[in-house]
């Protein structure tokens, strides 16, 4: 017959003291001591009944849940204010009227008190704050959130501080620049990330190549005299869609462009004739690309020569010589290549012809021309020339 297991009471007492204290369930207690979950049930009724004697120095079972209920308490709240100190981030580091506005937003998230207590304001300031009127400023700040808003999804979410300030002038909002930068943090809105894009140029091949007349010194002081070209590749569900383009330098317009299959001589010819028609250039044109075999070609030759177009050749393995259009492949590939996936060949070309006509020639402003449109840009300098 199997003989009963007789506990000592210091061990019943600190059983008791171990499921209480520390929340654990009768069953999670009795499994770490190893004893049935009946008997430390019954232990646990007799303790709250006083039914045992409590161990000498031991503290009653009153006391115990007190104690428990107060480290339950004192957890919840640095839990949440290890979420407030987490939601809150760059705010503890801004002024009062900032911290007021950010509790005011999350109130309904995390108690009054410890968001308060946290940010380090007291709740009668922040109650008086809620009181009172906006004052000018923020009601200003208000309203520029909102034309930040506009210019942010009117330039395509590609902007940022620099070029979204003269793009908000333009909308009869004039902001500093840390201020357009502090409210934008604000409403987390970012520009798009840059990403890599690998190269298309083949120069393993025994064509002509001619001198390097640029020498990286980009500094045109007219329309359509140099011009850029390269060739880049656009990933779709159906393969590859290769673009030629052509940039001039002086306007960083895209004068000329053609999208094909595969990366011929043919491709690139289409681009400089698009090029030629639309703009006419005078001869002594310098057209400056890669060492690819498509521009070494025989018969683009004889369209430079035929326009009468001086050829220019970056050196060998050098990205650096041919800049301003490679500057343009990472623009196109940061603004909307890399955010889109294309399921067809002509839905790719759809969206690039759509980005360069409209927004990068007529809509998007470059720093290097101080922040104006190329297209803008061109019809200034034209109309200056014709008033000289």
């Amino acid at each position: 017959m199997k003989s009963r297991k007789i506990y000592p009471v210091e061990f019943r007492a600190e059983a008791v003291k171990l499921a209480l204290e520390q929340g654990l369930s009768l069953e999670e207690a009795a499994r770490r001591l190893g004893i049935p979950k009946g008997t430390l049930a019954n232990w646990v009724v007799a303790a709250k009944s006083g039914g045992d004697k409590p161990a000498p120095g031991a503290r009653s079972v009153t006391e115990l849940e007190a104690e428990n209920a107060r480290l339950r308490k004192e957890l919840a709240e640095a839990r949440l204010e290890r979420d407030v100190i987490k939601k809150a981030g760059s705010v503890l580091c801004s002024g009062i009227t900032a911290r007021y506005a950010w509790i005011e937003e999350h109130r309904n998230l995390f108690p009054v008190v410890v968001a308060c207590r946290v940010l380090a304001v007291s709740r009668a300031g922040y109650y008086d704050w809620r009181e009172r009127s906006p004052s000018e400023r923020e009601q200003e700040d208000e309203r520029l959130k909102v034309a930040i808003r506009a210019a942010h999804a009117k330039t395509r979410e590609t902007y940022g501080v620099r070029r979204l300030q003269p793009e908000l002038a333009t909308m009869g909002f004039a902001a500093g620049r840390d201020r357009i930068d502090r409210l934008r943090r604000q409403m987390g809105i970012r520009c798009r990330q840059k990403r890599k894009f690998k190269a298309t140029t083949n120069s393993a091949h025994s064509l002509p190549v001619a001198e390097n007349v640029l020498g990286q010194v980009f500094e045109p002081t007219r329309p359509n005299e140099v011009w850029t070209g390269d060739i880049t590749y656009i990933p779709t569900d159906e393969g590859w869609r290769y673009l030629a383009a052509l940039k001039d330098v002086f306007s960083c317009e895209i004068v000329g462009y053609a999208m094909g299959s595969r990366m011929t001589t043919e491709l690139v010819s289409k681009a400089l004739f698009r090029a030629v028609q639309h703009h006419r250039p005078p001869p002594g044109l310098i057209h400056h690309t890669d060492r690819g075999s498509q521009y070494c070609a025989k018969v683009y030759g004889d369209l430079l020569t035929q326009f009468k177009m001086h050829s220019s050749m970056s050196r060998k393995g050098n990205c650096f010589d041919n800049a301003p259009i490679e500057s343009f492949w990472g623009t196109l590939k940061n603004e909307l290549v890399h955010h889109r996936r294309y399921a067809t060949r002509a839905e790719a070309e759809a969206s690039i012809r759509e980005y360069i006509e409209i927004f990068y020639n007529r809509q998007r402003r470059h720093s290097r021309l101080g922040y104006m449109v190329p297209a803008e840009f061109t019809k200034r300098y034209w109309n200056a020339a014709k008033a000289a």
